[in-house]
């Protein structure tokens, strides 16, 4: 620890993952420190959390007191002392530093695999309180199954339910779960032989014994009967709600097996999801509101990665502009936002994810997310969201409204000429669209690759002519060309994108001839935001300078590039 990265952390203020503990009052007791290092270790992260003495809870550098007979603090003494009261036990690294004239202990604290305790068998853990701050509140057991989870160190759907028994699955559900594999190819076809207990046994619903002493949580989630569900899982439950403004239409909720929840939720999307087409060449494109395969694959992760030791039920709301789709759980370790589109699949439930891809109903890639943001922006609407997810539920909003027809036109049209358009040309094109231009960084940060691998994307699309490019190196800025612009039905964006001010109206007219060859007195209007009688005079003056030459006559005559 140096004192710049002691002062970052100590400007930045308390968070998840770096405490302070003020002694001006008193000092620290070693009761207390002990109690600090658990809860900073049983946070929700794979990073080192910090523990900072002689920082009051405002921020104030107070210095820390000495812990020990001899005037000083020992640090060997208190990472031994840390060690010892800790199960199992935390070694943590320690360093004195001066900050303001004052001295600081700065414990950071490793990230563990397992729930730690102090040696006195108290549990906690580092969350956001009721205020809104980071607090140490105590960690029931439950909760250690879901920070198990988390981090990849238990499959919750794999454990045995107590008092479960073989006569709470329903045979019913079993053949749903057939019929499925049917429906889909990607099915694990050589199920279908088996009955039903062998079934269960291939895919871990039931522990692999001829009796069945036990079914486990995915045989009750897949399989179960309605009363067996409120009886020995009240955790499971989906909501189907459809609002307008302030009112609520419909209000569904569902206590029942996964599949059947799937088949439910998926009719009344479909009652609803209306469609408009464009014709394209020959062909007539369809344009739903939402994509089919983007919600199912949405609907599905929320059902595979929710955290099932938590109350609470999976939400979808199906507002007038937008489609939200919420579990409780956060993402898994290792999952964030600004790498979900690039990290390895991490399920909450492996046993469960894996049986829904037996199923056929998710890809055998585990890249569904993939395929909900590819869906969204070929469609011609902007990409799904996930900033409203936080450490408590993972929250994904599929945006609605009325979709760019024109650029779900120029996809199609670049699919028949053999260029179909990879998800990161779509990340890009659809970032274009919406914000004009942006550099090599921003096109990295946004489809979460490296530098080099964006600048090989926007160099592909340099090259069919999608885009163009300014400046040189860092100072490099992209935006759609001239004839993507025109394919957009909005060429006047393109001389705007070029860089001139609203007043330099005759050379964006002749700016425009030069890339589209002609122009109107209603694309003048258009393009320099001037009534048409102004607009007549800037070209009639061109014409006159001899930079224009006029063709046609009336209403029909058009302005070409001049000798």
């Amino acid at each position: 620890m140096t004192p710049e990265r002691l002062r970052e952390l100590v400007s930045a203020g308390e968070s998840l993952d770096v405490e302070f503990k003020g002694e001006q009052r008193a000092p620290l007791s070693d009761h207390d420190l002990v109690e600090a290092v658990v809860c900073l270790a049983n946070r929700p992260a794979d990073r080192p959390g910090w523990l900072l003495i002689g920082v009051e809870d405002d921020g104030r550098i107070t210095g820390a007191r000495s812990h020990h007979p001899c005037g000083q603090t020992e640090l060997l003494r208190l990472v031994a002392l840390i060690a010892n009261r800790t199960r199992p036990s935390v070694t943590v690294r320690i360093s004195v530093v001066e900050l303001e004239g004052k001295e600081i202990i700065a414990i950071e604290v490793p990230p563990v695999r397992t729930p730690v305790a102090t040696s006195a068998g108290r549990y906690l853990r580092r969350a956001v309180g009721g205020d809104g701050k980071p607090c140490c509140l105590p960690m029931f057991f439950h909760e250690m199954h879901s920070r198990q989870a988390d981090r990849g160190a238990e499959d919750y759907s794999s454990l045995a339910v107590p008092d479960a028994v073989w006569e709470d699955l329903d045979p019913l559900e079993f053949e749903r779960f057939r019929r499925s594999i049917r429906e889909h190819r990607g099915g694990d076809q050589p199920l279908l032989e088996l009955s039903d207990l062998e079934l269960a046994k291939a895919i871990g619903a039931v522990e692999e014994n001829g009796a069945v002493p036990h079914v486990r949580v995915l045989g009750l989630l897949l399989f179960g009967k309605e009363n067996a569900f409120r009886r020995l899982m009240p955790t499971h439950e989906v909501a189907f709600q459809v609002l307008r403004g302030h009112q609520v239409e419909v209000n569904e909720f569902f206590r029942q097996p996964i599949l059947r929840v799937m088949e439910e939720c998926l009719q009344r999307f479909r009652a609803r999801n209306r469609e408009q087409e464009i014709l394209v060449g020959i062909m007539r494109v369809a344009i739903p509101d939402y994509s089919p395969s983007a919600f199912r694959e949405a609907l599905a992760n929320a059902l595979i990665h929710r955290d099932y030791t938590r109350l609470g039920a999976v939400h979808l709301q199906w507002y007038e502009d937008r489609l939200e789709i919420s579990n409780p759980g956060g993402f898994p370790e290792g999952v964030r936002l600004d790498n979900l589109l690039v990290t390895a699949p991490r399920p909450r439930n492996p046993l469960l994810a894996d049986a829904f891809k037996r199923a056929g109903i998710v890809e055998r890639t585990a890249r569904g997310i993939d395929t909900i943001f590819f869906e969204q922006l070929r469609n011609g609407r902007p990409a799904p969201s996930y900033e409203r997810s936080n450490e408590s539920g993972v929250v994904v909003v599929l945006p609605g409204g009325e979709a760019n027809l024109e650029f779900v036109r120029v996809s199609v049209e670049e699919g028949q000429a053999g260029r179909n358009f990879r998800l990161d040309d779509l990340i890009i094109l659809n970032a274009l669209w919406q914000d004009r231009r942006l550099t090599t960084e921003e096109a990295a940060r946004l489809t979460q690759k490296s530098e080099a691998e964006a600048r090989t994307v926007l160099n592909r699309l340099l090259e069919i002519g999608l885009v163009e490019s300014r400046g040189e190196r860092k100072g490099r800025t992209w935006h759609l060309s001239a004839a993507t612009y025109r394919r957009l039905g909005k060429p006047a964006a393109y001389i705007r994108q070029r860089g001139f001010e609203p007043l330099q109206q005759e050379q964006m007219i002749l700016q425009w001839v030069s890339k589209h060859g002609r122009i109107t007195r209603k694309e003048a209007t258009e393009l320099c935001q001037v009534n048409p009688y102004q607009a007549s005079r800037l070209l009639k003056r061109l014409a006159k300078d001899k930079h224009l030459i006029r063709r046609g006559v009336g209403k029909g005559s058009y302005y070409v590039q001049g000798p």
